[in-house]
């Protein structure tokens, strides 16, 4: 993992199980009225468009599992990252897993509770009372020496891996998607969204998701508000590039520059393929 990500500051774990209360925001179906033969008193017809398509896609979903993986772990593989492991020096203790989860933030401690909950006396289960005691801290107290061989061993796991992707969805990915489309993004917009709560959190502190994106709304309007998607996009990018560089070890912001910032320019709002980006250097293809 060339470059680490950010976690809010204050503990996940405070956040509901739901989406971070954000609501899911239909998108209207357009309705197309086809006009009725001149003098005909036959009524006009109507056909309901179909629904935009979202980031929650699987397909979609897929591509954004990927660029999230290209920037977290240098490849494309993310399904081979339910097993990693490692502090990466950043002040968040263990760093684990299919996107990141931190012992010092909160959301490792969910994802081993809810595995818990689903499979009583599992291999990490003995370390609850280890992982509260560090949420908070960079601290390895009571984790040391073996934590990293168990979470490789529950990776093996179908259960655990299963809960990885439910805690994914539940704080990160779902919360994205649901702003997006409550704020009019397509699905390259909604996948920034993501991108930037996996690295940033949702937090209090004023380099959190919501945080950039109120910087943004300083700058330009979404389209739900009547504003320009290119526009609105290129402003939330700028206030999460201000975002990253308040941290030494995020100071590179090629996950951007390099990749997000590629996709707007050619104004492929809906993730389109085939997608060709830059992370730290390294080249990545999806076709």
């Amino acid at each position: 993992m060339p470059t680490p990500h950010k976690r809010a500051k204050s503990p996940i774990r405070f956040l509901p199980r739901v989406a971070l209360g954000v609501a899911l925001i239909a998108i209207p179906a357009t309705a197309f009225a086809a006009a009725s033969p001149s003098g005909s008193d036959a009524p006009a017809t109507t056909t309901a468009a179909p629904a935009a398509v979202g980031l929650d896609d699987p397909a979609k979903k897929e591509i954004a599992m990927k660029l999230v993986s290209s920037a977290e772990n240098s490849s494309l593989d993310w399904r081979a990252q339910y097993k990693y492991i490692e502090d990466i020096g950043d002040g968040r203790g263990y760093t684990a897993g299919i996107i990141g989860f931190c012992s010092g933030t909160g959301d490792m401690l969910d994802l081993v509770e809810l595995y818990t909950e689903r499979k009583p006396g599992n291999v990490l289960a003995k370390y609850l009372p280890a992982l509260r005691n560090v949420d908070g801290s960079d601290s390895h107290e009571g984790l040391d020496p073996n934590y990293t061989k168990d979470w490789a061993k529950a990776a093996q796991d179908s259960e655990f891996k299963k809960a990885q992707n439910d805690e994914r969805d539940r704080v990160y990915f779902n919360p994205a998607v649901n702003r997006g489309k409550s704020d009019g993004i397509g699905v390259l917009g909604q996948f920034i969204y993501y991108d930037a709560i996996v690295m940033h959190g949702d937090g209090g502190d004023s380099t959190s998701f919501s945080n950039i994106r109120k910087k943004a709304l300083a700058k330009a309007k979404p389209p739900a508000q009547g504003g320009n998607e290119k526009a609105y996009l290129n402003a939330f990018l700028d206030a999460r590039v201000w975002a990253m560089k308040q941290e030494e070890a995020h100071e590179d912001t090629s996950r951007v520059d390099t990749a997000q910032r590629v996709f707007v320019k050619k104004n492929n709002f809906n993730l389109n393929t085939p997608l060709d980006w830059k992370v730290y250097g390294e080249s990545f293809h999806i076709d």
